[in-house]
């Protein structure tokens, strides 16, 4: 990748707009601070990472640190190959790192039982299993397995759950649907409303719009945005438009090549020179009255 690059490691950046500093009040020892100061806690940490799967001799994924902020929505951009989902299967216990470790709340992923960690942490990934035989209430009731036994019934707390997560998605009158029936869209937001049913504090979505119309993508975002804002939950979200990510995300985290290039908000991290060294795209970046990204041609092959 050619030009000057940020720094690959997200913390630990001379970079004025962050810092890190003691942070006594939880397990961890370090928080992000952004312009002003103001501390910023972590919910998932990835340190000293080097991801790889069987098929490959090499990390294809390495950074120092990674910090996905409390209580917000964190964004993951970057072109095909970069290493975004890789990331984030290491970050869901999907993937085994080959060098480092990944907490949640201070707490290291391993030492979590399966059901234990699918009450702290939601995931939506690429790879959903094809039910098109199911009911959409009934996948969305599978979201509350991690709360119930082998033999118990569905609980009073159960129905609360799935009742919220069809209002949060909007889709109360599929609930009778065969998920084969449904068009793109809106399986994509039963998938959602599964998650959400699970009620963690975390949530993991993998590239949620991919191959959804405008509409439904904006439906999907906007949900994700009023969970964040209303429930407080922290959000960490694939997105293949950067111009979408810096709408609705309050931090990103730009990757190229398997490591971080770049880590803050979006109207910080989303300039000329990035869109130039990670997607290759000459643009003009406007940032009144709002951030908008103007792509104007492909550079060339370099």
């Amino acid at each position: 990748m050619p030009g000057p690059r940020h720094s690959t490691d997200a913390l630990s950046t001379d970079r004025d707009r962050r810092s890190t500093e003691p942070d006594d009040s939880t397990g961890d020892s370090e928080r992000l601070t952004d312009g002003d100061g103001v501390g910023v806690r972590s919910a998932l940490i990835g340190e000293d990472l080097a991801l790889r799967y069987p098929t490959s001799d090499e990390p294809v994924v390495e950074c120092a640190r990674l910090d996905v902020p409390e209580g917000a929505v964190t964004a993951l951009v970057g072109p095909n190959g970069s290493g975004k989902s890789t990331l984030l299967k290491a970050l869901s216990n999907h993937l085994d790192p080959a060098r480092g470790v990944v907490t949640i709340h201070g707490e290291e992923l391993e030492s979590f039982g399966r059901k234990e960690l699918a009450r702290e942490l939601g995931v939506l990934s690429q790879e959903n299993d094809s039910l098109g035989s199911i009911t959409v209430e009934d996948l969305v009731f599978h979201g509350r397995y991690p709360y119930r036994g082998f033999v118990e019934g569905v609980t009073e707390a159960d129905h609360r759950a799935v009742d919220r997560a069809f209002d949060l998605t909007g889709i109360e009158a599929l609930r009778d649907v065969e998920l084969g029936q449904l068009s793109g869209g809106q399986k994509q937001l039963a998938w959602i409303a599964m998650v959400l049913a699970q009620e963690t504090d975390v949530l993991l979505l993998d590239e949620p719009t991919t191959f959804l119309d405008v509409h439904h993508q904006f439906r999907v975002l906007e949900t994700i945005r009023q969970l964040n804002e209303e429930q407080g939950v922290t959000v960490a979200i694939i997105l293949h438009d950067i111009s979408q990510a810096a709408r609705f995300a309050d931090y990103l985290i730009a990757m190229c090549d398997g490591e971080l290039y770049d880590w803050g908000p979006p109207d910080e991290v989303v300039t000329e020179e990035l869109l130039a060294d990670v997607f290759g795209v000459e643009a003009t970046v406007r940032t009144e009255p709002d951030l908008q990204v103007l792509p104007r041609r492909a550079l060339p092959d370099r």
